[in-house]
């Protein structure tokens, strides 16, 4: 393990982070909304911070290694949620303690879209737009965006990108040099931005909540700028504009990638998780379209259509928009809504969960495992299209999951041992695991009525979900930190 040079990426990372304040700082000046001191504030003691741990090793000149990167993006990922409080909590409103704008960054910067704020509508627009940029500078990953700079300072990025990117598919890349895989990701997610921006401005937002809403739309953050998410406006139109950038943000980027290079969009259809994606999405819509309409939630066809596409979409991408109170609907649509959380979005996508091709290839090895029960000699290897999956990714997918189900009933326990009832505790668990955001019963509306400690334990979960296990807990154990 390299100490220094992993300090160097660290402050380097933290003085990249620094400019972040300039867009929400120019918006403070130009609406006169009081919080233009914060924001420079941050901005120095950010910037100043990142340099001071540069400093001392800035002529250091070595490769990260494997261990390097996961180290640098928990700590990176961490200090950056302390460092994106700072607003937060230096802004007269909404008057934050250290514990709510620690759990309000980390919520904005994992793309996990809980919040501890009431009157959202009441705060000043420049901190609207920060809450707002938070999901969207997280929701490809910072770490993936200086890929593109490192390698100008002399510092390899690789490791940094394995470490960013521990699914399935994290040693593939779109293009020969890892530089340019990071370039081709984020220009992929700036055109979707623009174009979700645009489509919300057109069809009825005004400029500063079609940007707004762009961010956490295609972040698949869930980040509002009114108390009642998507349900403020009351337009089908935006509604249905939603749907389509929430779907397209939950399919693999690098999917994306190969149809606009070839200019091939049956590509799209020839991916096994792809496929699955969408027979997810219809199967749960439809179930919940028939069940708001035959329990008498909305006794109109085209209203029980309209919510139930909607929140479908919505929570199955983990992006966390509402436009009705879906958490008061009856329990069996409630529950299932919640589940579709945890298969999330595709892996290489903006989406959070478990991931639709990870819990693919756990119905494929289930299947095998019948199907040896039934031929014990037969060589039945798992398949996902016309090629087969290596054993050591069907390993590795097995012991994600069970990572994850542990991870999730420990904190389950812990935080139902605050006091929580047992259906806040289960749904806020996995709401921040998932990086979905709104969760049932006590947590449905928002997260302001919770304790300290939940809160940090739920803060831990939106992390630990964001990282995807792996990257985090990996750390914990004393393998990692051998010589």
């Amino acid at each position: 393990m390299n100490p220094r040079t992993v300090q160097k990426v660290l402050g380097v990372l933290l003085m990249l982070f620094s400019l972040s304040m300039l867009p929400p700082l120019f918006l403070a000046l130009f609406f006169r909304d009081g919080t233009a001191l914060p924001f420079l504030l941050t901005l120095g003691l950010i910037l100043g911070a990142g340099f001071l741990i540069w400093l001392p090793v800035r002529d250091r000149r070595q490769e990260l290694r494997l261990r390097d990167g996961f180290l640098v993006v928990v700590l990176f990922w961490t200090t950056l949620g302390l460092c994106g409080a700072l607003p937060f909590l230096l802004a007269e409103r909404p008057g934050l303690s250290l514990t709510d704008a620690v759990f309000e960054s980390l919520s904005g910067l994992t793309t996990t879209g809980a919040t501890v704020i009431l009157g959202i509508d009441a705060l000043p627009p420049a901190l609207l737009f920060y809450r707002q940029q938070l999901q969207w500078l997280g929701g490809m990953g910072i770490i993936v965006l200086a890929v593109a700079v490192l390698p100008m300072l002399g510092i390899g990025g690789m490791q940094l990108y394995r470490a960013e990117t521990p699914g399935p598919i994290k040693d593939a890349k779109l293009t020969p040099r890892i530089t340019e895989t990071a370039k081709a990701l984020w220009y992929l997610y700036l055109i979707l931005t623009i174009l979700c921006a645009f489509a919300y401005w057109v069809a009825g937002m005004t400029l500063f909540d079609a940007i707004g809403h762009a961010f956490s739309t295609v972040a698949i953050g869930g980040f509002s700028t009114h108390d009642a998410s998507m349900g403020y406006f009351d337009s089908t139109a935006l509604e249905m504009v939603a749907v389509v950038f929430m779907f397209l943000s939950g399919i693999n980027f690098a999917l994306h990638f190969l149809v606009w290079r070839r200019r091939n969009p049956l590509l799209y259809w020839r991916d096994s998780e792809f496929r699955f994606y969408v027979l997810l999405l219809v199967l749960i819509t439809a179930i919940v379209v028939l069940s708001l309409y035959y329990t008498g939630t909305y006794p109109d066809w085209a209203e029980a259509f309209t919510q139930g596409l909607f929140q479908t979409v919505s929570i199955g991408t983990t992006t966390g928009f509402t436009t009705a109170a879906f958490y008061h609907w009856p329990g069996f649509i409630s529950i299932l809504l919640l589940f579709s959380s945890f298969v999330g979005g595709c892996a290489g996508s903006t989406g959070g969960g478990i991931k639709v091709i990870r819990f693919l290839l756990l119905i494929k090895q289930g299947l095998r495992e019948i199907n040896r029960l039934i031929h014990p000699n037969a060589q039945i290897p798992v398949r996902m299209g016309s090629r087969t999956v290596d054993p050591q990714v069907v390993e590795a997918v097995w012991g994600f999951f069970s990572l994850y189900v542990a991870s999730f009933i420990l904190m389950y326990l812990v935080l139902a041992a605050t006091g929580l009832d047992l259906m806040t505790a289960f749904s806020a668990v996995a709401a921040c695991i998932n990086n979905l955001g709104p969760g049932l019963a006590s947590v449905g509306a928002h997260y302001a009525d919770l304790s300290d400690p939940a809160k940090w334990i739920l803060c831990f979960a939106m992390l630990l979900g964001r990282l995807e296990i792996f990257t985090l807990l990996v750390l914990l154990t004393p393998a990692f930190w051998r010589h």
